[in-house]
């Protein structure tokens, strides 16, 4: 690699102190480490292999990449270009976030800093061996290899180098290879902020490169890509393929919003050479043939250079707010993990104090959550299945009223039915009518008779009846007692991973909350046992007035509907829903009679009939009342209430030296992770403190008044949030780029960001009338062909484009 000195006087003036100090503060970011947490605006480059990338990237930076046909890029290089007065090389690898622990700390230690340029070619093959590149082994690599490079005649400038695009595997690169090199592509691609330098090669037909389809779809408006059309001096003077490739250069047949440009490189087989030769052959090449009536700010290295420089200052100010929003987001994450981890925990004294304080923010989440107060950020989002599960109280009251429809769907052994269609019945309750259930109780009946006469019943056999028909409760009761302990179990394992570290988290879980969790379910258990058991055991008793209330509407609507059927057949009308008009004479006496001999004649029928009414009437109160029990001495006072119990200070000043350290006791892990998460915050909040120095910032050059009386300049106006500096090529008829003023807005936050006028650049001119342009297009031999079944190669490699 080489070093190769060129002249400034094109970058004098590109960029004002606040510009440069913008740039400078971005790069301090990287340098920081803050890419590693944050995306940060940078510029890409990309393409397939042979297409001119390294090249590119010489010509921009002066530094020179091997460029023979034989070599390629094998990982991401990051090169960073920083005017200043020492020359300098810093070369360093920043390892891939897939590596390993100890890997990555063996490739972070890969950092050398050289005075001069001689031992970088050394230094950067030391670097692949590191990484594990080598011929017979890992052709590439997804780590990042960074290189600063610092003097007097540098750029202002950061772009990351990508491996270029395989299309298809060789012996020297596997399939698996072609597949790592799309995967590390896309992945720089589908960053937000990052602007990709698309680099096509004009020795092939565009429509056939890999780059410009993965950029399209990573950026499908095209708003942050700028092509480069590489290799012109390859295109046959006059041909369609070189008038297809200038209506790619002046943004007609792909589009991108910051438009395109075109670079002719130095052959890489012509042995050594200046970039002031590198200059002299790019401009005698552009000053000749269809590419002398080009607009001269889309050729040459030059206007790249300053294109580059300007839109990346632009992308910085465009992305800037949303920056910042993103840091602090990460900040305040940052934050919250040390929180849970606390202060250092060296002493027994400072591990108490570390539970006293968990305790106590435990105790507050319990109660804000059995109060059903859901302000703390720890409830999280109610939509959310993790912030349902931490609304304790809602939960329980959810689980409280599922036990109660299920226990009165499924709580009872038999449900009687007259009607042939059970579908509303469970399939657990057994479907009967009245005159079997009756069957069944006079069987009952006769094996349990004692002395009562006839026509009367054994007042126990409704306790018979009525523990047969409450069987289902115990399961269903059980049940439900499992699901309220399990969600309480869920809700306290949230609330130890909110309040502490996930070491202390998972200590103060096993060794405090899941025996104080068992030993509540024992209780619930007994107190589910002592509720059931005068049900299962006991004789009916109750005072409640629902009792006769029930009883005597029971026996009422089975007396209305006998009474009705008599009603209907005397008067012969099949409904009492509707007034009827009764004609002729009807014995009122026969239908009393009739009335008052509905009765049962079989006294035991009788009896067993007013043993089933009895037993309704005292399972419907039996049941409401059990529902209540379970919901207010079961889950309430036995589990609900004694949950801020089981971790308190008291408890803390009580526990043991050892038992405190088993769960107070910093681990080398959490050491660790504490040093990890205070460097984060560090530079999360330094980046975060030199972003918020620009906000309101207005960033402008000493040429801004010109570029500002361009009328085309001040006309145009900004959408939304685009970049600082649009630069819309598709604005202009020959496709040059005119620069306009942003103003971004997002979240109240203002950046302005002047874009710079070039002194070489021509005076703003009227657009040409449509008659002059087609002239003008037509002595260049690029007059629109007239329709005709044969489609122009331009047209063909368009429409393959599209389609792919």
């Amino acid at each position: 690699m080489v070093l190769i000195p060129f002249q400034t006087d094109a970058l004098n003036g590109l960029c004002s102190g606040d510009q440069l100090d913008l740039l400078d503060s971005v790069d301090c970011l990287r340098s920081q480490g803050i890419s590693h947490y944050v995306s940060l605006p940078q510029i890409i480059v990309c393409g397939d292999q042979s297409s001119g990338k390294s090249s590119v990237l010489e010509a921009i930076s002066g530094v020179s990449f091997p460029v023979k046909s034989n070599l390629s890029t094998r990982f991401p290089t990051e090169l960073v270009l920083r005017k200043t007065s020492q020359m300098g090389v810093s070369v360093s690898i920043v390892p891939h976030q897939a590596r390993t622990e100890s890997e990555r700390l063996a490739l972070s230690s890969f950092h050398e800093k050289l005075e001069g340029f001689e031992g970088l070619p050394n230094l950067i093959e030391n670097a692949k061996v590191t990484m594990g590149i080598s011929t017979h082994g890992k052709a590439f690599s997804k780590d990042l290899l960074r290189v600063e490079v610092s003097g007097p005649d540098r750029p202002h400038l950061t772009i990351v180098d990508l491996p270029g695009l395989i299309h298809s595997e060789t012996k020297q690169q596997s399939a698996s290879d072609v597949e790592l090199v799309q995967d590390v592509v896309q992945s720089y691609m589908k960053e937000s902020r990052s602007i990709i330098l698309a680099v096509v090669s004009a020795k092939n037909d565009y429509a056939n490169q890999i780059v410009l389809k993965l950029a399209r779809a990573a950026d499908k408006k095209g708003n942050r890509t700028l092509g480069v059309i590489t290799k012109p001096d390859t295109l046959i003077a006059g041909s369609e393929s070189e008038a297809m490739y200038v209506s790619l250069a002046r943004n007609q047949d792909v589009e991108f919003r910051l438009g395109w440009h075109v670079l002719k490189n130095m052959d890489s087989e012509t042995g050594e050479w200046s970039l002031a030769d590198r200059g002299v052959k790019e401009e005698e090449f552009f000053s000749q043939g269809i590419w002398e009536d080009m607009s001269r700010s889309l050729l040459g290295v030059d206007k790249l250079r300053s294109r580059l420089s300007k839109v990346l200052l632009g992308q910085i100010a465009a992305e800037l707010p949303s920056l910042i929003d993103e840091i602090d987001i990460k900040s305040s994450a940052c934050r919250n993990r040390l929180d849970k981890l606390g202060d250092p925990r060296a002493t027994l004294a400072e591990q108490q104090l570390y539970l006293f304080q968990l305790s106590q923010s435990f105790q507050s989440l319990v109660k804000a959550a059995v109060d059903g107060t859901y302000n703390d950020p720890f409830f999280g989002d109610a939509k959310s299945e993790l912030g349902y599960q931490k609304r304790i109280r809602a939960v329980m009251q959810n689980l409280n009223q599922d036990f109660a429809d299920n226990i009165s769907r499924r709580g009872h052994c038999r449900k009687v039915t007259e009607s042939n269609n059970t579908s509303h019945i469970s399939k657990a309750v057994i479907p009967i009518t009245r005159d079997k259930f009756i069957d069944h109780i006079q069987h009952l009946m006769k094996r349990t008779r004692g002395r009562e006469l006839p026509g009367t019943f054994n007042p126990m056999i409704v306790s018979d009846l009525f523990l047969e028909q409450s069987a289902p409760w115990e399961a269903i009761a059980r049940s439900h007692v499992d699901k309220v302990w399990k969600a309480a179990k869920e809700f306290l394992g949230h609330a130890a991973a909110y309040v502490a570290d996930a070491t202390t988290s998972k200590a103060l879980f096993q060794k405090i909350f899941e025996p104080a969790l068992n030993q509540l379910l024992g209780t619930l258990n007994e107190k589910t046992t002592e509720l059931l058991t005068p049900h299962q055991r006991s004789h009916p008793i109750t005072y409640n007035h629902y009792f006769t209330e029930t009883l005597q509407k029971l026996r009422n609507e089975r007396n209305q509907d006998e009474y009705s059927r008599i009603v209907k057949r005397f008067f012969g009308v099949s409904s009492l829903e509707t007034p009827h008009y009764c004609n002729g004479n009807h014995d009122l006496c026969q239908l009393v009679t009739d009335l008052v001999q509905c009765t049962e004649r079989d006294m035991n029928r009788f009896a067993c009939s007013e043993a089933l009414d009895c037993m309704e009437a005292y399972y419907k109160v039996a049941l409401k009342r059990f529902i209540d029990d379970v919901a207010n001495e079961v889950i309430e006072a036995k589990l609900i209430s004694p949950l801020g119990g089981i971790f308190t200070p008291v408890a803390v000043s009580t526990m043991s030296a050892d038992l405190v350290t088993s769960m107070a006791g910093e681990s080398e892990e959490n050491r660790a992770q504490r040093e990890q998460l205070t460097k984060q915050l560090d530079v999360l909040t330094k980046g975060s403190d030199t972003c918020k120095r620009f906000i309101g910032v207005r960033l402008h050059s000493a040429d801004d008044d010109a570029t500002q009386s361009d009328p085309d300049f001040n006309n145009q106006s900004d959408e939304g949030s685009e970049l600082s500096f649009e630069e819309d090529a598709r604005s202009s008829t020959d496709g040059s780029v005119r620069p306009r003023r942003p103003t971004i807005e997002r979240s109240e936050r203002v950046v302005e960001v002047e874009a710079p006028a070039f002194a070489s650049d021509p005076a703003p001119e009227a657009l040409p009338t449509p008659e002059a342009l087609d002239s003008r297009i037509a002595s260049l031999g690029l007059g629109f062909p007239k329709k005709s079944k044969k489609k122009s190669k331009v047209s063909a490699a368009r429409a393959a484009f599209e389609e792919d």
